[in-house]
């Protein structure tokens, strides 16, 4: 497979504090092709049976990576079980979904076009309307260098490819952590000293300020929830790992409401005082609350920008979609 790369310089590590966050670094090596190709796959709600939904109904990146509803609504508007995560900055998780169940994005990728409650089609048919469509045969060509075979393999690569490429960098507190002590106000800087004297940084920290580790949803007093998702434990069968979930990322964290698995915390400021007393066992007066998040705020970088992909239409041999009362 022929590949286009693409490199963008580091940040000077020197100009770095010493920090448990870590900038946010540029994409560095991309397939451009495969991108691009990703892209479209993205975009179009064809991959579903329906022909309604595409990863960006639940992953939209015109609202961080995200739906902005308590659970997404999948196929015959059934209301799903957990909270959208964002896909922004996903590539920098250890794993992917909030229980961990798939290693990486391509594996991840897979997932939501087969399941029965959001896209709900199938690999087979998500292949088989792909090679109907000469435009994207063609596509196939171009990046692989072949006959332009579709299988399920190349679209879940592609998709990953392109979602490799949705990182925020230069956030206000990126450019801090690399030296502009002007990035920042005094207010934000005092609400970063409390979010890491507090303890916060066990668990939010490194590029992501999260999604390195799982940890149980409710440490010094239970979580309470009407939401019946286990967790972790629905992948290792181990009881030990009930309501142990991936630390979400807190980059773009002011534009990626409601929070937690189960999309209970409404604000930024509830969710932060949730935090404090169930998992460091503290209570936030209301002005440290206020400063933590205005903290928080800080991590918002700069969102993808690119062309809208122009998807090649269907032909007469396309397989039709499905109405969503069938």
């Amino acid at each position: 497979m022929a590949a286009t790369f693409i490199g963008l310089a580091p940040f000077a590590v020197a100009d770095m504090r010493s920090e448990p966050i870590q900038p946010v670094s540029p994409v560095k090596e991309i397939n451009l092709a495969l991108s691009e190709l990703g892209k479209k796959l993205y975009f179009d709600p064809r991959l579903s049976v329906s022909g309604f939904i595409s990863c960006n109904s639940c992953h939209n990146l015109s609202m961080g990576g995200t739906d902005n509803i308590k659970t997404s609504i999948g196929h015959k508007w059934q209301e799903g079980p957990i909270n959208s995560p964002t896909v922004l900055n996903s590539s920098l998780s250890l794993a992917q979904f909030w229980d961990g169940r798939a290693a990486d994005l391509k594996e991840q990728a897979g997932g939501p076009i087969a399941n029965p409650g959001e896209m709900a089609s199938s690999h087979t048919l998500a292949v088989d309307v792909v090679a109907s469509i000469p435009g994207y045969v063609h596509d196939f060509k171009q990046v692989f260098g072949d006959s332009g075979t579709v299988n399920i393999d190349r679209i879940t690569d592609a998709i990953a490819e392109f979602e490799k490429t949705l990182v925020t960098p230069n956030a206000p507190f990126d450019r801090w952590l690399l030296g502009d002590d002007r990035a920042i106000s005094q207010y934000e800087l005092e609400g970063y000293k409390l979010f890491k004297s507090s303890g916060c940084v066990a668990c939010h920290n490194g590029e992501a300020v999260g999604g390195n580790s799982f940890q149980k949803m409710g440490i010094m007093e239970p979580y309470q929830t009407r939401n019946q998702v286990e967790g972790r434990a629905a992948v290792t069968g181990k009881d030990a790992d009930r309501f142990m979930f991936k630390v979400p990322t807190l980059r773009n964290v002011e534009l990626t409401y409601p929070y937690f698995h189960d999309g209970e915390a409404e604000t930024l400021t509830e969710a932060t005082d949730i935090m404090g007393r169930l998992q460091l066992g503290r209570k936030f007066t209301e002005e440290e609350n206020a400063k933590i998040v205005a903290f928080l705020k800080t991590l918002t970088g700069e969102q993808p920008q690119f062309m809208m992909p122009i998807l090649p239409p269907s032909v007469d041999q396309t397989p039709k979609p499905r109405p969503f009362d069938e």
